[in-house]
Parts: structure tokens; sequence; C-alpha cells
């Protein structure tokens, strides 16, 4: 399965998640005291409570997965009346603010993919290292990873597994699956590795497993990842103060690409033969960002050494200017238009 977000203690209790360049993001924030800052995807609470212990400020902690807030009320209590822990979607984040008496932030931080605590739990159907139930669900409630193998068309996945997975044989892919439920549904994670496994074949010097291209791309899918994202970014601009921070943690190159656009075209007037922007747009916009590093920042030999998910992590950051909000554009940021929607 592709890097999530680490694993060891971040709130108490047994070991559980490591957050990644946890010191880098911090100094990217920068939080003062008097501060609110919005860590979109609470998980374990690592950044939380990284950035509580900085200085004396609120944390607005956001996150689908209602697993997530069953280990904050240690952090809340840690930081009486600092910690405002809310379940929903991190693109909900103004909402959300508005409801916590907050209509502009300081900070804002997304550490995207897969926590641990989500791999690590073969109930949760993400990782096929031990098998499970084929589910991939990140909050509660709707369909799950085996719903989709075992309903879409066959052109629907190719296109699903092609684009969110990039993968070369998504077709060939496609085709075993479809052909493989005539016979009996695709229940579980092993399964669905096993016949991944046996279309592509499998080197010996391959270190990835040939399914992991196949899994992220039903995961990105199932929970809408790449568009949650954009929309989270487009609400953070929104949300964020003049010189308030943004620091985003990415794993894989779909949505490392998403905020790369974001940022690079927020952060410098757009060229002027765009296609997605009218003429009128470009002429007004002014940037809304200063990068903070124009190179993502990379976790070191050290960190990798001791948590190894953590080495395909890239750290981008930038700070609000006091100009307006650019208009949301999904096709200019990179978000893969599919066949089929949720």
């Amino acid at each position: 399965m592709m890097a999530g977000r680490g694993s060891s203690a971040a709130v108490g209790g047994p070991a559980r998640h490591i957050p990644v360049m946890l010191s880098e993001v911090v100094a990217a924030l920068d939080p003062k005291d008097g501060d609110v800052v919005v860590d979109g995807t609470f998980g374990a609470g690592g950044y939380s409570e990284a950035i509580l212990s900085s200085a004396d400020c609120k944390v607005v902690a956001i996150d689908r997965d209602p697993d997530a807030f069953r280990l904050s009320g240690e952090l809340a209590d840690k930081y009486p009346g600092r910690l405002l822990a809310v379940l929903g979607r991190f693109s909900e984040m103004e909402t959300i603010a508005a409801s916590e008496g907050f209509t502009s932030v300081d900070g804002v931080v997304l550490d995207l993919g897969v926590s641990s605590m989500q791999l690590d739990r073969p109930e949760r159907g993400f990782s096929f290292m031990q098998d499970g139930p084929l589910d991939m669900r990140m909050g509660a409630g709707g369909p799950t990873a085996s719903d989709i193998v075992n309903t879409l068309s066959e052109a629907a996945l190719a296109d699903i597994i092609g684009k969110l997975g990039e993968e070369r044989k998504a077709r060939a892919i496609a085709k075993a699956i479809v052909a493989r439920r005539s016979e009996q549904p695709i229940t579980t994670t092993g399964e669905l590795a096993n016949l991944v496994a046996k279309v592509l074949g499998r080197k010996r010097d391959e270190t990835k497993h040939p399914a992991t291209r196949t899994f992220q791309a039903l995961r990105l899918f199932l929970n809408e990842e790449l568009t949650e994202l954009a929309h989270g970014l487009a609400a953070a601009e929104r949300l964020l103060e003049d010189k308030g921070r943004l620091a985003i943690v990415t794993f894989h190159s779909l949505e490392d690409r998403i905020a790369k656009r974001f940022l690079a075209s927020r952060s410098v007037p757009p060229p002027r033969g765009s296609r997605h922007l009218p003429e009128a747009a470009r002429e007004i916009l002014a940037p809304s960002f200063q990068l903070l590093n124009r190179r993502p920042l990379e976790p070191g030999r050290g960190e990798i050494a001791r948590n190894p998910r953590a080495r395909s992590a890239r750290l981008r950051a930038a700070m609000r200017t006091a100009a307006p909000a650019h208009p949301l554009d999904l096709a200019a940021l990179g978000v893969p238009e599919l066949k089929v929607a949720m």
C-alpha cells in the first residue's frame, strides 16, 4: 500500500502514529499566541499537539474518520479550551470554523494520505498486507471498495485504475476483475491483491506489491480524495487571514501535483495565454499566496530510517497575501476527469 502518515504514539496510549516532518510543519505554520489554526486531518493528533505546545493558540481539529476522535479526549484535557475537535471533511473548514466562532484563521495544515491507524487495521480494508474486508472508507457509511469492484462496468474500472492509479495495465486488471466477479463477488483485500498480482506478475527485485496502484486508485475514487483536496485548498485560501500560513504534506504524485499547481497558480500572475480562465479574470487576479519554499521539503534520512512510510512525503508551504481568493478550476489543478462519479 502507498505511504501513509506514520505509526507511533501521538496522543498517549499505545504506538499509533508518527507525524511526518513534524518540526518542519510547525516551523512553516509558525503559530503565535492567540492564533487559530485548522488541522484538517487530525488523525492521532500529532500535529495538533505540536501546534498547541508551541504557542498559546487554539486548534480546530477536523477529521472525517470517527475513530480519530476517540483519541482526542486526552489532548483536549491537556490543553483545556484550546482543542476544538469536529467530525467532518476539511473541504468544509469554513463552515466548521464558523460554527466554532471563527470567520478567519491564522494557519491551516493538511496531512494527506492514509494514516497508520487505518493501514494497520485489517478490518478497515485499506491494505493488502493483512487480509480483511474490502472496505477502504475513510468515513462512516456509503459504498465500500467491494461495492465498486463488484458493480462498476469494466470501462469505468479501467478508467479509475488508469487515471487514479497511473496503472499502465488498467484495462487488463479491469477485465480480470469483471471475469472473477461473474463467478463470485470479490469481498476481501487478499482476493483483489492476488487477482491483480496474477494479471501483472511480480519481478524478483520489485519492492512494491503489484496491486499497490490499483488499491490507491480505488481508495482515491471511493473517498473522492483529489476533489476533496482541491476544494479544501480553495477553502483554506478563503479562510486564511492576510499572512496566514498553509502547510500541505502529500504522499504521491497526483495529490502533490494538485498542491503544486494550486500554489504556483496563486503565487505568481497567471500566464496571459492560460486557457482555463477568461481574459478579464487573468487581468485582475493578484497573487493570493507567497511561497515559503519554492521546492517541496522532504524528510531526512534519519526520519525515513525511523519511519519508512515517510519516504514519499513532500511538504509545500505558503503565506496568504491580502489579495482576493482565486476561482477554483479543477481541470487546471490536474484533478482527473473520470467517466463515472461517486
